[in-house]
Parts: structure tokens; C-alpha cells; sequence
């Protein structure tokens, strides 16, 4: 993933062995495509004892837990990232949200089920974090101030975001597996919410 601290693999701080741990298990995650791996195969990874991870973490859910939230963590850091050089409001901030959300889901599909998965194989306890963590709110914050620039204050901001977050994800789902190239092998899946996007809010806008 972008941004992931580099790791040393021997002599470690103890205060430094539970990321080390985190960014080990994110590894093998992008390595095998799966969740199958042992807390062994982390404490390898990382160049400590099979017994260490246990100082942190009490089994493997556990570790996965803190996993995700690294990787939430991750991908709210790069739609922040896109929004510092678009104007407030705008739609070019709208649409640099989604473009990064399918960056990072085509981009780290190793993770998909992990972060978007059954609630219970994401070890996730709350959710109001995870939507924080997501960029959601970020999202939200960014449709509010377009529909206050738009004249358009009695929209419900959370009701725009939810749809779309959902032409975000529905569009990543469908290049991660192939399918955009598959039905319309010339077109761009960021000029495809690009243009989705914009049709959207103009509707919203008109108030139709």
C-alpha cells in the first residue's frame, strides 16, 4: 500500500513490534491474494519469535482488525491527498474522491474482502470509525459544501454521498474483475464516473 512505514526486520524497539506486525500481515496479504496465513508466518515475516505477536495482538482476528484499519487508514490519506488541490465544493473534488477510491480498490484488490467483506469476516466493531477511517465523511463534507455553492441547501448531503460512494464502488467492483474492458473495451473507468458524476449533480442541481 502507499505510504507503508518501512520495516526493519530485526532489533526492534518493543513499541515498533506491533506495527511491524501489521505491515508483515498486510504483506503476505498482497503477496497471496488471501487471508490465509498464520500468526507464524507474520512473526517470520517481521524476524521475531512465533511467541511475539501475542504481546499484541490475542489471536489472528485480532491481528486482521488491526490490519484493516491500517488500510482504511491508507485510503483516507490519498482521497485527502486529491482534495488539496481542488477547490472546495467543486465537482473536480467529487470526482477526484471517486477517481482515488478506484484507484486504491483496482489498486490493492488483495484487500477487497477484507475492508468491504461479510461484517463478520472484517473483525470490525465500529462503525461510525470505519466510516470516518474510509474518507466517507470526507466525502460528505465535500458534497455539502457543493450543494451549499449550488444553491441547493435542502439536499440531503448524506443521501448524495451514499450515491455516490455507490457509483464508486460499483465502478472499482467491475474494473477489479475485468468487466469494464470486457462490455467497453475502449472506455476509461475514471472518465466513466467522471462523466457519471457530472450527469448526476447537474440532475440534483436542476432538481430533477
Amino acid at each position: 500500500m502507499t505510504g507503508k512505514p518501512k520495516v526493519q526486520p530485526r532489533g526492534y524497539h518493543h513499541g515498533d513490534l506491533r506495527n511491524a506486525l501489521i505491515i508483515a500481515a498486510a504483506e503476505l496479504i498482497e503477496e497471496s491474494g488471501s487471508l490465509d496465513f498464520a500468526m507464524i508466518d507474520a512473526a517470520r515475516r517481521a524476524g521475531v519469535s512465533s511467541a511475539a505477536p501475542y504481546r499484541h495482538f490475542r489471536d489472528k482476528a485480532a491481528l486482521l482488525d488491526a490490519v484493516l484499519e491500517f488500510a482504511f487508514f491508507a485510503l483516507s490519506q490519498e482521497m485527502d491527498a486529491v482534495t488539496r488541490n481542488q477547490e472546495r465544493g467543486s465537482i473536480e473534488a467529487i470526482v477526484a474522491l471517486g477517481q482515488a477510491y478506484i484507484r486504491f480498490v483496482t489498486g490493492h484488490p488483495q484487500f477487497y474482502d477484507l475492508m468491504w467483506g461479510d461484517r463478520d469476516k472484517r473483525f470490525v466493531d465500529d462503525v461510525e470509525n470505519e466510516l470516518r477511517s474510509s474518507g466517507f465523511y470526507l466525502l460528505v463534507a465535500t458534497v455539502e459544501a457543493w450543494c451549499q455553492r449550488s444553491g441547493r441547501d435542502g439536499e440531503d448531503a448524506l443521501t448524495l454521498s451514499i450515491k455516490l460512494w455507490a457509483m464508486a464502488h460499483g465502478l472499482s467492483g467491475i474494473a477489479m474483475h475485468g468487466h469494464v474492458e470486457r462490455f467497453l473495451p475502449q472506455a476509461d473507468v475514471y472518465s466513466l464516473l467522471e462523466s457519471s458524476t457530472q450527469t448526476f449533480l447537474e440532475g440534483v442541481r436542476r432538481g430533477a
